[in-house]
């Protein structure tokens, strides 16, 4: 469903977005850091999962449509802005006791996959990003339709991401892994995934609705 003579533009592209860091990178990193692997898998696929839900707007012209209201993305952005917000104080509040528990690292990685799910969806430009990105690419020299184009190039890039995140979480939470046993890291690791939501509240708050 994708023009074989733009495949390798758009895959360059593609690994080219996926090597610039963002908040969606800032996220997964510190999760495999502060939690280890097993979290940091889970706000991977709460990234991946938001990517396809995504997609399927962007496919159906849903996407297109909110993006053609600057009142919405506003209000898009602020609540964005306040869930994270919302989030940095309830993870501060965190006892740090819990931290050190196997039960509570379960638990986070179920809360990261949400919260990973609920940053990328209110955050305008994720969804500026597949309105004006993907189209670049929807070609009239193959048969299938620009909604399959679309969606295919939405799966595409949802699938390396996916598997470039993944990658990124080996790596790190092997650094991760180490921290785990040192009570020291074990007292404050809340209070450092507070930090990042809190930043990346400020960033969703500072940012245009433009890419």
């Amino acid at each position: 469903m994708i023009d074989p003579t733009l495949l390798p533009v758009y895959l360059t592209a593609v690994v080219a977005l996926l090597l610039i860091p963002g908040p969606d990178m800032l996220l997964i990193i510190s999760a495999s850091l502060s939690y280890g692997k097993r979290v940091g898998f889970a706000a991977s696929l709460g990234n991946a999962t938001s990517g396809l839900i995504l997609t399927l707007l962007a496919a159906t012209g849903v996407s297109a449509m909110i993006a053609m209201s600057p009142m919405a993305l506003t209000v898009l952005k602020y609540v964005g802005a306040a869930y994270l917000l919302k989030m940095s104080i309830d993870t501060w509040r965190a006892s740090p006791t819990d931290s050190e528990a196997l039960a509570h690292r379960q638990k986070m990685g179920r809360h990261l996959y949400k919260r990973a799910v609920m940053t990328n969806l209110l955050n305008p430009k994720a969804l500026l990003f597949f309105v004006l990105f993907l189209p670049q690419f929807i070609s009239q020299q193959i048969q299938a339709s620009s909604g399959m184009q679309l969606l295919s190039l939405g799966l595409l890039l949802n699938i390396l991401g996916l598997a470039f995140n993944v990658l990124l979480v080996v790596i790190v939470g092997r650094l991760g892994n180490a921290l785990f046993t040192r009570p020291s890291v074990q007292k404050y690791q809340h209070k450092l995934m507070a930090m990042i939501f809190a930043t990346l509240a400020i960033w969703l708050f500072l940012q245009q609705n433009s890419i």
